[in-house]
């Protein structure tokens, strides 16, 4: 049998403990194209198209719940001039995180999780981010919005260094911030990201806030991702789906943080949602149940679910949905 890498297509067909078992095999052998490996075609018993849930609350679902709800609002200061100010701890730390059922990725993170934590603030606020590297390569974090050039992000702060970023908040709206040095794919993939909210100085109306940022792992380096997940945990709502109430109104921040796809998608079963362009208001917006987001493209959606039930949300990517990236709303 001929030297062969594991693609995500390898893993689809297979069964539960054989996809797991595979990607498993790659983090261990370092991700290093594997030579001894059992391929899809050798087993006898019958094809399974999805990998599996798992019902135990692992340390990575645990992650993937407490970035849904989890805003980071600083530390507030009232200046005199009346302004809020916002100060943010931020640290680039290397880490191990589990992305499925026992399996690992050899992450790049802020603060410890992927995606980082959700800043959030009010347009207007002055916001000053003590970012320190505490990893092994030179990062950054590039926020997007509106401040001066030279808080961009563009220069890479070395290991064991640190910077602040300091500007105004603008434009209201969701924004997101990732690492900026080169190159861009290896450092973004790594997992250098997360959502960055300013509210608008008038108040949204009430609603459940939840935080989605959409992304993927490739395991073994061949530019095509094994799994894909929201908020950094493959099928993180299926055996415990996200509680809601009928006719509440939901709000979603959703990203796309993707790398080697150029598109992701976010799916609503069973329901219409009205999606916010970059959650602007004065942004057109669209009724329907189905978006498409490039890599760095965001938006808002709000619903309110008229029955009680199991509701699947997914990519609508048959592939990313069996590679992970699936769940369910439960209303009550």
């Amino acid at each position: 049998m001929s030297e062969k890498k594991i693609s995500r297509r390898d893993i689809l067909k297979i069964g539960t403990t054989g996809a797991l078992g595979i990607a498993g095999s790659i983090y261990l052998n370092k991700i290093a194209p594997l030579s001894k490996v059992v391929h899809a075609e050798d087993h006898n018993h019958s094809t399974n198209h999805t990998i599996m849930h798992d019902s135990t609350k692992t340390e990575g679902y645990k992650m993937a719940e407490r970035l849904l709800t989890e805003f980071d609002y600083g530390k507030v200061t009232k200046l005199p001039n009346g302004q809020t100010l916002r100060e943010y701890e931020i640290a680039a730390v290397d880490k191990e995180i589990e992305i499925a059922h026992g399996i690992k990725f050899p992450g790049w993170t802020y603060n410890g999780t992927i995606p980082g934590p959700t800043f959030r603030c009010t347009e207007g606020d002055l916001l000053r981010f003590h970012f320190s590297n505490q990893g092994s390569h030179p990062h950054s974090i590039h926020f997007h919005g509106i401040h001066p050039p030279e808080m961009d992000g563009l220069t890479p702060i070395a290991p064991g260094q640190s910077f602040t970023y300091e500007f105004e908040a603008k434009p209201y709206g969701l924004q997101l911030y990732h690492c900026h040095v080169l190159p861009l794919a290896r450092h973004i993939h790594k997992g250098l990201y997360g959502n960055f909210i300013i509210d608008p100085k008038t108040p949204r109306e009430p609603a459940l806030e939840l935080n989605m940022v959409m992304n993927a792992y490739d395991l073994d380096l061949d530019g095509a991702n094994e799994f894909y997940t929201v908020n950094g945990y493959a099928f993180a709502f299926m055996s415990h789906p996200i509680k809601i109430k009928k006719d509440e109104l939901v709000r979603i921040y959703l990203s796309n943080f993707t790398e080697f796809d150029l598109l992701n998608s976010f799916h609503l079963h069973a329901n219409y949602f009205t999606y916010i362009p970059t959650g602007r208001n004065d942004n057109p917006t669209q009724y329907t149940d189905t978006i498409m987001q490039c890599q760095g493209e965001r938006g808002i959606i709000e619903v309110r679910f008229p029955y009680k039930g199991r509701y699947m949300f997914h990519a609508h990517v048959s592939e990313f949905a069996e590679l992970g990236w699936m769940g369910f709303f439960e209303v009550e």
